[in-house]
This record gives C-alpha cells, structure tokens and sequence, in this order.
C-alpha cells in the first residue's frame, strides 16, 4: 500500500554524507512506490558553530525530489510551524534523522506536534546517541527528543545498546548503513589518476571525508611514518577532506616525519560529483578511527570495489570482515602500519576485490526500507 513518508534531516542545498543519505533514502521510498518528501533545514547550523568553510552546496540541485527547506535549528517560531504543517498534512511516517545533541530541542518540538495528529507514526534513524565530542546538555536534549519518538533504526549495534540505555521500552532495530550508491560508476584507476593529476604508477592509499580528532589521521601519519612503510617507494597517502579543527597538528607530524613528498593534500571539502574520481584511484581505503558508530566512507569503498581498513571501534567492523575485504586493527599505528605494509607485499588486493564484490550485496536500500517499516509496523501493534 502507498505510503507518505516525511523524511527531516540534512538535504539540498546542504551538502555533507546526511544530506546524500536523506536524498538516496527518499529516491528508494519513491522507487518503492511511496511518496516521499524531505523537510530540511533553512538554518542548520549557525556560522560560529560550524567548523568548516560552508555549508552549502555547490552540486546542481537534485530535481527528482520535493525538499522543503523550513526548519531553523535556533528559531523555536520555525519548530511551532513546522510541527503544525507536518500534523495537518498527516504523513504516515516521519523520519526524522539524529545525529547531534545540539537539534534535540528543534527536532523533539517538531515530533511532538506531529504526534498530535495520532496517526503519523514518528521514527528517528540514530546515527549517534552518545555524540563524538560531549557537551553540557547533551543527556538532556537527547532524552527530549527520544521520548518523542514512536521507534527507531540504528546502523551500528553500539548505537543500539546506547539507545536501550535511554528508551529500552521502545520499538528499535539495528539495520547496517546501505550502500552509497549515488556517486556514479568505478573508473579505471589509471584514469582517475590522471584526472586528479597524480602519476599513474604510483599507489595510493586514501583517507576521505573531514577531519576531526576522533578519525584518526595522526594514527595514520604515525603509521605512515614507519620505516618499513618508508621503503614502499611508489606508495603515497591521499588525504581528501576538509579540516573541521585546525590542520597545524597534522601538518606538523608531516613535517616531523618528512612525509611532505608522500602526501597529496586534497583538503577541501570533495563535491559528490569528484568522489568516484578518489575512490577509484585508490588501492585501500583507510579508516584510522579513534572511536566511532557507523561510517558512511564504507559504504562508498564497498560501492566502488574497494579494499578497506578500519580500526576496530564502534561499529566500524561489523561491516568489514577482517581478512576478506580488507583488515580490522587496534587503533594504534604498529597495528595500522602492519595491515598496509601486509596490504602491499601479501598481493592480497584481487582477493579483496572479489570478496567485497560479494559482501555487499547485503547493504540495500530495499532492505532498509523493510526495516523502517518493520519498525513503524511494531508502532501500530503498541
């Protein structure tokens, strides 16, 4: 049976991996058969509290899709009327996308007035309950929006035993992030190389996506630094992402480890549009992360073929089985500086290949689809 679906989070004209999820997910729920819009924000972040240089996006707008830019995160006028727009137009089901203690207020106002129309049944996908960097409030805003909520879908089991921990009585479900599969077909990688103007007998290792402390970076310069990694003369690192910190940290391990002729810097945000260009020149796909929950940046290597390494927090290795498609290490640079250097003397990359080729299979979004509403069917039996 056709459904309306109202999806609120992230979407165009803001760019970023929530915005390409929102998106893709609303593109399923029409290839579905639903109708399906997005309801984003027109103020998401106020500038002083955003770390990067915009964000806004500078892709075409997508034209396939109905987004509805209402919402301001610090305007509690915009949270009464968006609430009262959604209850009257009684969608089905909204999912609402939480990712950041700080929308707590907004989103959860939002929810219940939604809910005043007793039919919408009200989700929320968690891709974080317990935030990456904590600040006071956090627990406080984070209840108000929960308690707000009928059910929910987490990607990493981790975030699910968080969740439990907040609301245990309410419908939840882990399902693992889908595939990003909207970034356009592999090339070759000597085409890609020569696109980004590297040279196409060097390999190259990519770290992707912004950077802030928890992802690891310096591990992976720390790493990077080794001797034994040192003697692999056509091997180089790709860092492709925008600072969210300042980047002098890490600009000073370059320098202290000389790694100024290994490197290629691609540190601006990357448009969806150049992302297949990256992947598809990389080897290995490096996610050096001190902690986490879930990454979208597996989602994309997996779309693209390729080989990854993770570290083993959060939920970053229930998707990557160690061995088959890449490695799972401790979060530390011995550990990390083993799986590359095994990477490129084991000739282990085809096998990679092949397997990551067949465990992917796995991440559709048809399959997330029946999760969302396997949960929103548990609301209705409550």
């Amino acid at each position: 049976m056709k459904q309306k679906v109202v999806i609120i989070g992230p979407a165009y004209p803001l760019r970023g991996g929530l915005a390409t999820y929102n998106e893709r997910l609303a593109r399923a729920f029409a290839e579905a058969g639903d109708e399906a819009e997005i309801v984003t924000f027109s103020l998401q972040y106020p500038n002083f509290l955003f770390p990067g240089q915009t964000q806004y996006s500078t892709d075409p707008a997508p034209q396939d899709l109905v987004i509805k830019p209402l919402i301001n995160s610090v305007n509690p006028l915009s949270w009464l009327k968006t609430g009262l727009y959604l209850k009257n137009q009684k969608p089905d089901i909204v999912i609402f996308r939480y990712w950041l203690p700080f929308m707590g207020p907004a989103l959860g106002t939002i929810a219940r007035l939604i809910s005043g129309n007793r039919h919408t049944r009200i989700l929320a996908i968690t891709d974080n309950i317990i935030p990456h960097e904590k600040r006071p409030g956090d627990d406080i805003f984070t209840k108000y929006f929960l308690s707000a909520c009928h059910g929910f879908i987490t990607m990493s089991r981790s975030v699910l035993e968080d969740l439990k921990k907040f609301v245990p009585q309410k419908p939840a479900i882990y399902h693992p992030h889908p595939l990003y599969d909207n970034f356009g077909e592999s090339q070759p990688k000597t085409v890609a190389k020569t696109a980004l103007k590297l040279d196409p007998a060097t390999h190259y290792i990519l770290f992707f996506g912004f950077i802030r402390a928890y992802k690891g970076l310096d591990l992976l310069l720390e790493a990077f630094a080794e001797e034994r990694l040192a003697r692999l003369k056509n091997v180089k690192l790709i860092i492709a992402g925008e600072f969210y910190e300042p980047a002098e940290p890490y600009e000073n391990l370059i320098r202290k480890y000389h790694l100024e002729h290994r490197i290629v810097r691609a540190t601006d945000f990357i448009p969806n549009s150049q992302v297949a260009t990256y992947f598809s020149a990389a080897d290995l796909i490096v996610q050096p992360y001190k902690h986490a929950t879930q990454s979208g940046v597996s989602q994309i290597a997996y779309h693209f073929d390729k080989p990854m390494l993770v570290t083993d927090v959060g939920g970053l290795a229930e998707l990557i089985p160690d061995g088959k498609v890449g490695y799972v290490t401790a979060p530390e640079p011995k550990a990390i500086a083993d799986a590359i250097h095994n990477f490129y003397t084991s000739g282990k990359e085809g096998f990679f290949i092949e397997q990551v080729k067949f465990y992917k299979q796995q991440f559709s979004w048809k399959s997330m689809l029946q999760a969302i509403k396997e949960v929103a069917g548990k609301v209705e039996r409550n």
